[in-house]
């Protein structure tokens, strides 16, 4: 193993990207604090480890629990700061932005974006005092707005906005703040994206199934199908283990062909022709359903 390269808090480490960081970053050197909301999701990350990591409850909503972490983290490093802090912990809800319930939006909101703030602001002592790194997990959803995903693409531009701010604001204390953006990565985020959005359709009055029935039927068949050239989580721990260690960090990670297709079309193409092109891609209905 290589030698101690400091401390880092991965928020979100009990599946996907957060845990494959958490794991990458143990194994790398790093002493790694996992944030996890249940017990055996500590005892499963803890068991998979090679290095130093240890869980640690952190649930983003929870201000008293956000506090307590960064309390406890900092007395374990005796006041000598964390070289980084990851923000990974993330949900999907999904369907048409008519229809969602406003306190599901405010819960994408308080998840992808206030609790993470939330938890930036809590650890925010120790990282001026190491000079350490924020590595925001956004999406390229945070850089081009997808049917069905308005909820979840308002929490990523949002989180994308905040960061380019935090960027410039800590400039004078040596705090880097990168954004990592990946397309279609190989996690469970598509299972429950498609339960959050099979919960938002049966919540929907006969109006909206009239509405979004044919295209909610496709975008439930395209969850199912989002782990097909999907990259690995481990490919986007690599991006946020580099935006950690390397001496000049990139500002952004675009991670996965399919990101970088995206974001490409979307700045060359007028905003209508790339309309256009999403719904053909997506295989969503063209005109409007016939209604009474």
């Amino acid at each position: 193993m290589s030698d101690h390269k400091g401390t880092v808090v991965v928020t979100g480490a009990s599946t996907g990207i957060g845990r494959a960081t958490a794991l990458r970053l143990a194994q790398g050197g790093f002493t790694v604090y996992g944030g996890v909301r249940k017990p055996e999701d500590a005892e499963a990350l803890e068991g998979a480890a090679e290095g130093d990591l240890r869980a640690l409850r952190i649930d983003v909503t929870d201000q008293e629990q956000i506090r307590s972490a960064a309390g406890a983290v900092s007395e374990a490093t005796a006041g000598a700061g964390i070289a980084g802090l990851v923000n990974n912990a993330g949900v999907v809800i999904a369907g048409p932005v008519e229809f969602i319930p406003l306190n599901d939006l405010r819960r994408q909101l308080e998840i992808n974006l206030i609790g993470q703030v939330a938890v930036t602001q809590a650890f925010m002592p120790g990282l001026r005092r190491a000079r350490g790194r924020i590595v925001n997990v956004a999406s390229v959803g945070g850089r081009v707005g997808t049917p069905f995903l308005g909820p979840y693409n308002a929490s990523k531009f949002a989180l994308e906005g905040i960061s380019e701010a935090m960027r410039i604001e800590l400039r004078p204390w040596g705090i880097d703040v990168c954004l990592i953006e990946p397309g279609r990565v190989a996690t469970d985020i598509y299972d429950k994206g498609a339960t959050a959005a099979n919960a938002v359709r049966e919540r929907m009055p006969d109006e909206g199934e009239a509405l979004y029935g044919d295209a909610f039927d496709v975008i439930h068949a395209r969850f199912g199908k989002a782990r097909e050239r999907a990259v690995e989580p481990d490919r986007v721990a690599k991006a946020i283990e580099h935006a950690l260690t390397a001496r000049r960090p990139k500002s952004r990670y675009l991670i996965g062909r399919d990101a970088r297709i995206l974001v490409g079309l979307s700045s060359l193409l007028p905003a209508r022709a790339f309309g256009s092109l999403v719904e053909r891609d997506m295989g969503l209905p063209r005109k409007a359903p016939k209604t009474d």
